[in-house]
């Protein structure tokens, strides 16, 4: 599983956004409307599937920063 923020066109219905993200394969963890952004995590054979909903501007998938040995 991938964590990732989806961010939805400005003139998206997030009601129906959040759905048809839920059923391409996302479990949502929030949405935080006033940005126009899902967050949640997907398998990695997922990730295209959610850039193909309509509404859907932009998939960013978290990545990880560390220092070694910390």
């Amino acid at each position: 599983m991938v964590t990732v923020a989806v961010t939805v066109a400005d003139d998206a219905d997030l009601t129906t956004v959040v759905p048809a993200l839920e059923r391409a394969g996302m479990a949502v963890a929030g949405v935080l409307a006033s940005l126009g952004v899902v967050t949640g995590t997907v398998p990695a054979e997922g990730v295209l599937a959610l850039r193909r909903v309509p509404g859907v501007v932009h998939v960013e998938r978290q990545r990880q920063v560390g220092l070694p040995g910390v």
